[in-house]
Formats: C-alpha cells, structure tokens, sequence
C-alpha cells in the first residue's frame, strides 16, 4: 500500500491536469463573450470595460495583506444565449473537480497540499505577467473555485441588497471547549477566568461556536413565467458574474446597491434567537444557548 504523502504527490499531477482544464474553459467563454459581446451590467459601472470578464474569471491570486478569508467580488449580470451559458456551466463543472481533488490531497497530505498555491500559478498562462506586475503568485483557494452563478429561466427583474448579518454555528461539547481552550496560554489571567467559567457548566451542556461571515451580495431574482415547481422568485448569492438565459438578448431590470456594505447589521435581530447575546466564551467565540 502507498504512503499518503506518495498517494498525495501522484495526484498532484492530476491536479495540474485539472487545472489546465480549468484555464482552457475559462478561456473559451472569453472568446464566446468577447465576441459576442453580450449585454452587460456591472454595480456601478456605467461603461463596462471590455475585459472586465477577463479579469474577474482570472482573478485567482492573493494579493499582498489580503486576509486568507477574504475574496474579492465581481457583481455584474450578463444576458447570455445558451452556448455561452453552457460554456460557464463547463467552467463550474471544472472548478468543482479542482475542489473535490484539492480536499483529498489535503486530506491524505498537510505536506502536499501546502505546495499546491505555489505549484498552480507556475501552470497559468499568464503567471509571467502576475510576477512581473505585482510580485505575487501564490493561489487563492476560495477564488479559484467558486462558481459563477446561472439563472434557471429567463428573468424580468432582479433585486440586490447586501446581506451582512450571515454567521456559521458549530455545536461544541464542554469537553471539546476545554481542549481548545487549553491550547491557549493557560497562564493568562483571561483564559483561567474562562476556564473556570466552563468548570461550572453542566458537562452535557451543548456550546456555540459563532463565527461571522463576511458580508454578501444577494440577489432576488424575478422569473419571467414561473417555473415547473411553481416558483416565481428566486435568491441567490453572487460573489461572481450572474448568467441570466436571454433570448431576446436584453437584460433584467436591474437595481444599483451601494458599492460597499452597510457597516451595521441592517436586519432585525430574531425575537426567538437561540444564543445569547454575550459571549460566555469570549477568546473562542463561544456561547450558550438560552435556556
């Protein structure tokens, strides 16, 4: 039987596969649009630059101080026929095997998959330039495999509205709190406090481990005619171009948002919220459920 980092290193060589792959379909929807030149909006662009597409399906690289976790967004509506809906439907269907590909190897080698956003940009054709303009070639996970979203149906209008108030929850136990917390420095006076804090909880008690999510851009879109399920509307997020089905080659209606996110949560706060307000765990960012 191979070794894991073995195993992990051959498929490395089906990740450069992959990943030429990739480029090869993005490239064929830029020459698709580029030559049609299809109707196109863009937040609060009122001339759309001719190789806006470009860069936004090419952008795949961390720029210098970029946190990890943030990504940069690329809002714009595109009225596409359907070769062109077809070939970014190809380009999602690749940027899915990359990711399902990337978490093997991540899974089967730490060592492995450390190399993989400095092996990439080596196969991009334009890595060259990236270097030579910016000094920075190293992947940006996130932003390479996202997809770009597709309409189902025709669309007569469509609504944005920045959505700041999302949060990913996980359940802990009040022994998986201790452990974590033991990984800090139990010297410090604010990690015994809170160490003492769970020695007096229940030990079947369930904990919340709350991290906020970076604001996104939705979308409520309008159907034409309702569609076979009978929905009229529907929301989705869009961190990329959205391709909506045009057979009359024209676009949505289409609202103009603010060009950044509200600093403030804009929602009103659930009058049936399950967590408490107040950390109770505050260099983790966990906290009780309401009793």
């Amino acid at each position: 039987m191979l070794e894991p980092d073995v195993t992990a290193y051959r498929l490395l060589h089906e990740l450069d596969d992959r990943f030429d792959h990739l480029v090869g379909t993005i490239e064929v929807a830029l020459v698709l649009y580029e030559r049609q030149r299809p109707a196109t909006w863009v937040l609060h662009q009122p001339t759309v630059d001719s190789d806006w597409l470009r860069h936004a399906l090419l952008d795949m690289w961390h720029q210098e101080g970029q946190d990890g976790r943030e990504t940069r967004n690329y809002v714009g509506v595109i009225a596409a026929d359907e070769p062109l809906i077809e070939a970014v439907d190809a380009i999602n269907h690749a940027k899915t095997a990359i990711s399902e590909l990337i978490q093997k190897i991540k899974a089967l080698s730490p060592k492995a998959f450390g190399e993989i956003k400095h092996r990439l940009p080596q196969r991009h054709p334009h890595v060259d330039n990236v270097l030579r303009r910016s000094g920075f070639a190293r992947l940006h996970l996130k932003q390479c495999w996202r997809h770009l979203p597709i309409a189902e149906a025709p669309v007569s209008r469509i609504r944005l509205a920045w959505y700041s108030s999302g949060r990913s929850i996980k359940r802990l136990s009040v022994q998986e709190a201790e452990r974590k917390l033991m990984l800090l420095d139990t010297e410090a006076p604010h990690v015994r406090i809170q160490l003492r804090k769970l020695a007096a909880l229940p030990s079947n008690e369930i904990l919340a481990q709350v991290q906020a999510q970076a604001p996104l851009m939705r979308a409520n879109l309008f159907f034409t005619e309702p569609l076979l399920d009978g929905h009229s509307r529907r929301a989705l997020n869009i961190a990329m171009p959205l391709l909506v089905p045009a057979p009359d080659k024209r676009l949505p209606q289409v609202n103009s948002p603010s060009l950044q996110p509200p600093l403030e949560r804009t929602r009103a706060k659930r009058r049936d919220e399950k967590i408490e307000h107040d950390a109770y765990l505050p260099s983790l960012r966990i906290y009780r459920y309401r009793q």
